[in-house]
């Protein structure tokens, strides 16, 4: 079986990057329409700012439709700028290395290290030291070197809701709310405090003494001698 040729490994990258592309470009488009609800409102006020935002998307959509419609040329600028932006946005220690059909394709490329996975306490903290009340998941995911993925992989482990929050000086995005956090556990009874004897066994037990031929019973209550 023939080997890929050159073109066809430069295609099938530039297919791999527009998926990218789009992807990218549809995650924003959504952050940013969901980032118009105002959590200071109910109803219909609450949603009118995405609402407007999808209709500004949309003219967006129409109008650049419009523009090819009627000057097709553009494409000769537009569509190698897709194409670069494509290339682009694929990362480049992950760039996708096609396998050869049938022949020796090489060694296979390294794998991306994944990003770290917070603790649920350093989710609270970053929490507390970014955000509070509300922290936008962008926000914690910068504060804790890590993806939004991975945080929210945390927070839907322990059931913590994630919803549309105002954070303070950012507006409205995906969030968490610190009171949805659980709150830490308090210390056992088995700690005992600085300066306090380690064993209170002697609160409920009987100590027996033998002092001088006197045969001494100790007791929580009271003292015996016989």
């Amino acid at each position: 079986m023939s080997k890929q040729t050159a073109m066809q490994r430069r295609a099938r990258t530039l297919t791999h990057g527009q998926r990218l592309l789009l992807r990218r470009l549809t995650a924003r488009a959504a952050a940013w329409v969901r980032a118009g609800r105002r959590d200071d409102l109910d109803g219909i006020a609450a949603i009118l700012g995405c609402v407007v935002r999808l209709a500004v998307l949309a003219a967006g959509a129409y109008g650049a439709w419009l523009l090819i419609r009627r000057w097709p040329s553009v494409l000769w600028l537009a569509v190698p700028v897709w194409c670069w932006a494509a290339i682009r946005a694929i990362p480049t220690e992950t760039a996708e290395q096609p396998e050869d059909e049938g022949g020796d394709s090489g060694p296979a490329p390294a794998a991306e290290e994944a990003p770290p996975l917070p603790t649920l306490q350093d989710v609270r903290e970053a929490v507390s030291r970014v955000g509070t009340p509300h922290s936008h998941l962008a926000v914690l995911a910068e504060a804790l070197g890590t993806t939004t993925d991975r945080v929210r992989e945390v927070l839907a482990e322990h059931h913590i809701p994630v919803e549309p929050v105002r954070m303070r000086g950012r507006g409205s995005s995906t969030g968490v709310k610190a009171d949805h956090f659980p709150t830490p556990a308090a210390p056992s009874d088995g700690v005992v405090a600085a300066g306090q004897p380690d064993n209170n066994n002697t609160n409920n037990t009987t100590t027996v003494h033998h002092a001088g031929g006197a045969h001494i019973t100790v007791t929580p209550a009271r003292q015996e001698a016989h």
